[in-house]
Formats: C-alpha cells, structure tokens, sequence
C-alpha cells in the first residue's frame, strides 16, 4: 500500500520560508518521479514542483521559480519542497505526487498515480 505523507506546513510571515517534506512508503521511491501541487478553496489543484528519477531534472510552475526548490533524498525516500519569499498567495494546501509512468506532461493531475492527505500553508501579509 503506497502511502505519502506530508509534513512541515505552517503559518509563516510574508517574506518568511518553509520546508515541506513528504516521506513515502510502499513504493520503489527511486522508481517515481516525485511531485508537489498545491490548492485553494474554489480553486483546481495546481502544479507547483516536479522532480524526476534523476535529481538533476527539476520542473517548476512560473509562480514560484527562483523561490521554491524540489530535492530528494532517495536513500530515506523522501521529496522536500524549499519554500523561499514567500507571498500570501501561496497560501494553500500543499498535496505531494508520484508517478511510476514517464510522461512530458508532469503539470497536469492525471499524470500522478499516489497523492498524499496535504499540508496547509498560510502566509500571512
């Protein structure tokens, strides 16, 4: 039974960071592609972070590039997301992703197989 779960959620100041980590287990972590997308009420989940098999292919959303970065750590099976200035409108649930298939199109949902109970981030201005 696949299972990820988040941690590290939190309010934090505008300006401020936060680390959000997600450890799975049940899978062959170094096997996934690994994930981070985000939502609002109202609102459909968005991608915000992808990070491939190998460390060196890293994706990001254009709202967050340059202040959010995605690692892994494969020897404790676990997918950080580094969360740098942040802004109110970050505020949201983060939900952690992974896939076992290769796709080009990792931004859209349906390309994710597990998906994790999500971690609320509320930035305050």
């Amino acid at each position: 039974q696949v299972q990820l779960v988040e941690s590290g959620g939190g309010l934090v100041q505008a300006g401020g960071s936060l680390r959000l980590s997600c450890a799975a287990s049940g899978l062959t972590f170094s096997n996934y592609a690994m994930g981070w997308f985000r939502q609002v009420p109202g609102k459909e989940r968005e991608f915000v972070a992808a990070i491939r098999r190998s460390v060196y292919n890293t994706y990001y959303a254009d709202s967050v590039k340059g202040r959010f970065t995605i690692s892994r750590d494969n020897a404790i099976y676990t997918v950080y997301l580094q969360m740098n200035s942040l802004k109110p409108e970050d505020t949201a649930v983060y939900f952690c992703a992974a896939t076992g298939i290769f796709t080009t199109n990792l931004i859209i949902t349906q390309a994710w197989d597990y998906w994790g109970q999500g971690t609320q981030v509320t930035v305050s201005s």
